[in-house]
C-alpha cells in the first residue's frame, strides 16, 4: 500500500502551484496525495487576481474527515489564506507530531498581492513554533518572519538563526534569487548547511510549492533533513530546466521531468555558527 502524503494549501486553477502541483509531485514520488483547501485563488500565468479563504470550521472538517479513513505519512502546509486558518493549522500539526511536516510560509504572491493578512505573520509564528520538520521561506518570506532585511548570505544566516529562535523549527532559505548566485542555506538549529547551485534565470511559477511538496517526499522516504534538502533541490532544478510556457506569464512546470545535467553539482559545505 502506498504511503500518503497530505498538502494543505490553496487551489491554482493554472495547476502551476497549490495543492495541484503538490499531488503531482507527490504521484512523482510515488505516493499517494491528498489535499485540503484553504483557499480558492482567481490567477493565471502572469498575477493573482484575487482570492476567497475557506471558512475555518470546514478548513477542521476536511481534516477530519480524512484522518478518520486515512493513515499520514507526511504533511506539507502552503497557503494558509487568512488569520482564522492559522489555530486550525496548529490544531493539524499538533495532531500529528510523528510524521514529517514541512511548512512552505507562503505570504505574498510573485505579482506583489498579499495571500495572508501582513498582521498575522506574528500570530503565524507563535502558532508554528515547535510542530514543524522544517520551513522552507523564499527572501522575502524570510524577511518577513524575521523583521530584518535578506539581501545576501551574511543576512540569511542571520535571518535563519532568528527564525529558528522563534519557532524552533529548523529552516533552509531559498536564494534562487540572490544576485549573481544561487545557493540555499540550511540551518538545522546547531549547524549551517549551504547549498551552492547553478543559477538559472528562467522564469517559473510554482518552484517554491515543488520544492517543499518534493522535500517532504523525500523525508517521508526515511532520508535526512540534509539528505532531502539536497534531493529536492536536484529536483527542483530538473522541473524547472523542464517547464514550459503555456500563457504569457511565467512558465509551468511540465510532468514527467526529464533529468538535466546542472554545470554545477549541488552539494552542501557545513559550518557552525
Amino acid at each position: 500500500m502506498k504511503k500518503v502524503l497530505l498538502s494543505i494549501a490553496g487551489y491554482d486553477p493554472t495547476s502551476g502551484a497549490g495543492i495541484i502541483l503538490d499531488l503531482k509531485v507527490f504521484q512523482h514520488l510515488d505516493f499517494e496525495g491528498m489535499a485540503i483547501l484553504t483557499s480558492v485563488t482567481s490567477q493565471n500565468t502572469i498575477h493573482v487576481k484575487k482570492f476567497l479563504c475557506v471558512p475555518s470550521d470546514f478548513l477542521w472538517d476536511q481534516y477530519k474527515c480524512l484522518y478518520e479513513d486515512v493513515n499520514l505519512a507526511g504533511i506539507k502546509v502552503g497557503m494558509v489564506g487568512c488569520k482564522n486558518n492559522i489555530p486550525i493549522i496548529e490544531r493539524i500539526l499538533s495532531d500529528n507530531p510523528d510524521i514529517p511536516k514541512v511548512i512552505d510560509p507562503v505570504f505574498k504572491s510573485s505579482s506583489g498581492i498579499w495571500l495572508l493578512e501582513k498582521k498575522a505573520v506574528s500570530i503565524y509564528i507563535k502558532k508554528i513554533s515547535g510542530k514543524a520538520s522544517l520551513l522552507t521561506p523564499n527572501l522575502e518570506e524570510a524577511a518577513l518572519l524575521s523583521g530584518r532585511k535578506v539581501e545576501n548570505l551574511s543576512d540569511m544566516k542571520e535571518a535563519a538563526e532568528r527564525i529558528y529562535s522563534l519557532t524552533r523549527v529548523p529552516c533552509l532559505i531559498k536564494g534562487g534569487h540572490l544576485p549573481n548566485q544561487a545557493s540555499d542555506l540550511l540551518f538545522d538549529g546547531t549547524i549551517f548547511h549551504l547549498l551552492k547551485k547553478e543559477k538559472i534565470t528562467k522564469k517559473v511559477h510554482g518552484t517554491g510549492c515543488f520544492f517543499s511538496s518534493s522535500l517532504l517526499g523525500y523525508l517521508a522516504k526515511g532520508k535526512s533533513l540534509k539528505k532531502a534538502c539536497s534531493l529536492a533541490s536536484r529536483l527542483t532544478f530538473n522541473a524547472i530546466k523542464n517547464a514550459v510556457s503555456i500563457g504569457h506569464g511565467q512558465a509551468i512546470i511540465t510532468f514527467p521531468i526529464k533529468t538535466q545535467n546542472s554545470k554545477r553539482k549541488t552539494n552542501f559545505v557545513s559550518r557552525k555558527p
